[in-house]
């Protein structure tokens, strides 16, 4: 390849920012991209839905801090991510992906495959641009980079026109073959065979203009050092604080154990969600699982740390009027969003932690009555799960809870997991414990079902020693079971497991209650373990109560040989979750 090989120049940037691995699913527009990251020692990763690609790339930035890439096709390959790409801007993720399109000269002709893509990007990313000349691709591309990570993190969209990307003697014999020049004998042949060489010759040999790319998206200021000095005054002076972290706070952290420390020495009852769950490892003595809602009620501050006053916070009015509130967030729209706090900090909230827990000593037996008071709350509501999992049986079928239970014995110390459903991830939650930081990924706020494939595909590549699960749903799992052969492809092994209790259980419960009819929510108790098999994945059907502990040790067994594995739980219906439908 010569450096006038659009792919190779792209390959060329990924490599010096640190990429390890592209995901892809072929197409002709787009690849030299491929050839030329391969050619960079980058790992290119196909899989079966273009979507698939995008949540992978997200669950490797989410891991690592570095961006997550992907490139997908023109037209279908591009619209296919739509929701995988609104799904990282909603969770900050800083993502590049790479959109092929027709060649420059027949925009709008009607090629195939050509459509306005930057119009349906536009809204959904931070930034969304099409490269028009081989010069103005490596430029465009680091700035895509800086882009998606600074300011609030998010996506970012460069589209890449074919004739960019080829070399450029391929490209002239394909423009002259179609548009039937090639060795033209007349004189309006000659030409326009002569009006596109030229043409050409602009797109690969034009020098480089500075681009006017403008600022896209907000930058985040320096941090207020009165805010930090007023923040560790009023937690001096707290009697009953409460933190609560959210995944921001993780948003491109690479050294999550630093995080970890600086929370702990802060030292007063913490709760984790989203990806923010396992920073402080299994158990911790401050952190707290359950009753957050009468913990924010009675609290006199709170400190919300990377997490919007959204649904899951009651839109701010979880947290009691009388409390002072602390937000933390590198969005200046979300911090102030249905609630407006006594502190408003736009700064990274993880790095903000970590200068705080600078400032303040150890509440020591200072707090020792408002601790006691939330501990024997959540280890009230413990002992109620315990009780209810306590059977393995729900008539015929598997105990959700006594499964959960079961599997939270087995993880491994170093399990990543990946959760992907409604009720029975959620029921999950209750009970599953990440053992580590960055070891627990959720699609977040936008709560997006078909998460799973992709996501569990990278995080097996960022950790390719580790067990790492997949908890479905029955109804979420069909979005992404045909993952399973790109597992087998790429030699990873995660465990699938999918709660079966044939209907979309969040809603059906509700919607039959509400209005009396559960059409629409009904499914079959279908064989999803031999569909994994079908892909050459391992099956394993668990439908036998009394078999939970010997299921979870073969799938383990297997796992770690190398083989993916989905376990089918067939599990009964349950009202643990009643009432807790978000619309």
């Amino acid at each position: 390849m010569t450096d006038r090989n659009g792919g190779a120049i792209i390959g060329e940037v990924l490599a010096s920012r640190g990429v390890e691995t592209l995901f892809t699913l072929c197409g002709g527009h787009i690849s030299p991209i491929l050839v030329g990251a391969k050619a960079r020692g980058i790992q290119v990763v196909d899989v079966r839905d273009e979507k698939h690609a995008v949540f992978a790339a997200d669950a490797v930035a989410r891991m690592t801090g570095v961006p997550g890439v992907a490139a997908v096709t023109a037209g279908p390959g591009v619209t296919n991510t739509v929701t995988a790409v609104k799904n990282a801007q909603m969770a900050q993720t800083p993502l590049v992906l790479f959109g092929g399109a027709t060649a420059t000269l027949l925009k709008g002709r009607g090629s195939l495959q050509d459509i306005d893509q930057l119009s349906l990007m536009q809204p959904i990313t931070k930034w969304a641009t099409s490269c028009k000349t081989v010069a103005a691709l490596r430029p465009t591309v680091e700035r895509a980079f800086d882009l998606a990570s600074s300011g609030v993190p998010g996506p970012v969209f460069v589209e890449v026109p074919v004739d960019l990307l080829y070399p450029e003697a391929m490209v002239r014999e394909i423009f002259l073959k179609e548009a039937g020049l090639k060795d033209a004998k007349n004189l309006g042949g000659k030409a326009l065979e002569l009006l596109i060489k030229g043409y050409l010759f602009r797109q690969f040999h034009q020098p480089h203009v500075e681009l006017p790319f403008g600022n896209h998206g907000e930058t985040t200021p320096a941090l207020d050092m009165d805010q930090l000095s007023r923040v560790a005054e009023l937690l001096e002076k707290a009697e009953r604080p409460v933190l609560v972290i959210g995944s921001q706070t993780l948003v491109g952290v690479r050294d999550a154990p630093a995080l970890a420390r600086a929370v702990k020495k802060i030292g007063i009852p913490t709760f984790l969600g989203g990806m923010a769950r396992g920073l402080l490892g299994r158990r911790s003595d401050i952190q707290f699982r359950h009753k957050r809602g009468g913990a924010l009620k009675e609290a006199d501050l709170v400190i919300v740390a990377g997490f919007p006053f959204d649904f899951r916070l009651s839109y701010g009015r979880a947290i009691g009027s009388k409390a002072t509130v602390v937000a933390v967030n590198l969005s200046q729209a979300e911090l102030k969003q249905n609630r407006k706090p006594e502190v408003a900090v736009q700064y990274h909230a993880g790095q903000f932690l970590e200068l705080l827990s600078e400032r303040v000593s150890p509440p020591g037996e200072r707090l020792a009555g408002w601790f006691s008071t939330l501990r024997a709350r959540e280890d009230a509501r413990d002992a109620q799960i315990a009780d209810q999992g306590a059977s393995a049986s729900a008539g015929k079928y598997v105990n959700p809870l006594h499964f959960f239970l079961r599997l939270e014995e087995k993880l491994s110390d170093d399990a990543v997991l990946v959760v992907d459903g409604g009720d029975f991830v959620a029921t999950a939650s209750y009970i599953v414990r990440p053992r580590a930081p960055l070891s627990w990924l959720d699609p977040g706020a936008f709560g997006t079902l078909g998460v799973g494939g992709g996501f569990t595909l990278g995080a097996t590549l960022v950790r390719p020693k580790s067990e790492v699960w997949l908890i479905y749903g029955d109804g979420s799992s069909a979005y992404s079971l045909s993952e399973f052969d790109s597992y087998l492809r790429h030699g990873v092994a995660p465990i699938a497991v999918i709660g079966t209790d044939a209907l979309w259980a969040q809603i059906a419960r509700e919607q039959g209650e509400m209005l009396g009819d559960d059409v629409g929510t009904q499914l079959r108790r279908t064989d999803y373990h031999r569909v994994a098999e079908g892909y050459g994945g391992v099956g394993l059907l668990l439908d036998d109560p009394s078999r939970v502990d010997e299921v979870l040790d073969e799938a383990k067994a297997l796992s770690k040989s190398g083989k993916p594995v989905c376990i089918n739980v067939q599990i009964a219906a349950s009202d643990f979750r009643k009432g807790s439908i978000s619309m």
